[in-house]
């Protein structure tokens, strides 16, 4: 199936003449989705939504190739992302056609520029942090809590008061903040304090191998600190819709580097206030009081209880 997208910079502008050329192409006017937008930052909800109802083995049509992406660094990703995903592009005014064996030439030139991309950001990332340390700086993230703060969130946590997602409302913090800083290990007592603590040694292996390369993009921490930060953010899942099948979950986990633009919703079970993070339109379902049916399948697929409330699999 086709489907077209234009874009103009600003409402004064008229973008019928996009449309024009989309429909002479052969596509629907239902197909056709317009944004007025400009500048690299600004947000492109119908883009958004044409990337959404894309499948395998559809075309999406532009104009030409500055509509589409906001930059080039987006154009070349988008481009992979739309080749990995076997969908194909056509651009009338470039005569840009992966239909043809030029056409899926420069798609795999987008995948390599893009993975070269990729790398680069690691590598000056990496070099960055380097001159930083030769300068006597202290390499990862500052902590977003103090002393002060660190200590409450423990009380309440040990205590059994708040659940960690009324913690991380209470400070003002995004809940894997709140989890990077916790001991969630129960506090011994009188009795067994004294009594010298033995560690099975799987546990320590398990410590040695829990994951710090993120997953998602492979980002890999160059400190302790900032391992630390890492390893309780990939602690947390990320449902994703599954733009292929609408019926199914896509779980990642995610680094501070890919981890998913706004809209997000926490889904805590109601006595330790874990739980996976809704990403893009599960959390706009989500925020408007209603669990997508797919996320409620997986939960329950994975353990969970969720009616009357929402229990995790510990907690059931």
């Amino acid at each position: 199936m086709l489907f077209g997208y234009a874009r103009v910079s600003s409402a004064d502008q008229n973008p019928a003449h996009q449309i024009d050329a989309l429909t002479r192409a052969g596509i629907d006017a239902d197909n056709i989705h317009t944004d007025q937008a400009g500048g690299a930052k600004a947000s492109r909800p119908q883009l958004d939504a044409v990337l959404t109802r894309l499948r395998s083995g559809d075309t999406l049509v532009v104009t030409r190739l500055d509509r589409l992406g906001r930059s080039v660094l987006h154009l070349i990703t988008l481009g992979a992302q739309l080749r990995e995903r076997g969908i194909g592009l056509k651009v009338l005014e470039q005569g840009i056609d992966t239909a043809t064996a030029e056409g899926r030439a420069m798609f795999g030139m987008l995948s390599v520029l893009a993975e070269l991309q990729r790398e680069l950001i690691v590598a000056n990332t990496r070099d960055g942090l380097a001159a930083a340390r030769a300068r006597g700086r202290t390499g990862g993230r500052p902590s977003k809590l103090s002393g002060d703060q660190i200590g409450l969130a423990q009380q309440l946590y040990d205590g059994g008061e708040k659940t960690v997602a009324q913690i991380a409302a209470i400070l003002g913090v995004p809940r894997t903040t709140v989890y990077g800083h916790l001991n969630k290990r129960a506090p011994a007592s009188s009795a067994s304090a004294a009594a010298p603590k033995v560690v099975p040694a799987v546990d320590s292996v398990a410590a040695v191998r829990s994951p710090r390369i993120c997953p998602s993009c492979g980002y890999e921490p160059s400190t302790r600190a900032e391992a630390a930060h890492q390893r309780a953010d990939l602690a947390v899942i990320w449902l994703h819709p599954n733009l292929d099948d609408p019926n199914a979950v896509i779980d990642r986990s995610h680094c501070h580097q890919c981890e998913p633009a706004p809209p997000a919703f926490d889904v805590a079970c109601a006595v330790c206030g874990d739980g996976p993070i809704l990403a893009s339109a599960f959390a706009q379902t989500a925020q408007g009081g209603i669990l997508p049916d797919p996320v409620r399948q997986w939960l329950i697929a994975s353990g969970w209880t969720v009616v009357p409330e929402l229990r995790c699999p510990d907690h059931t």
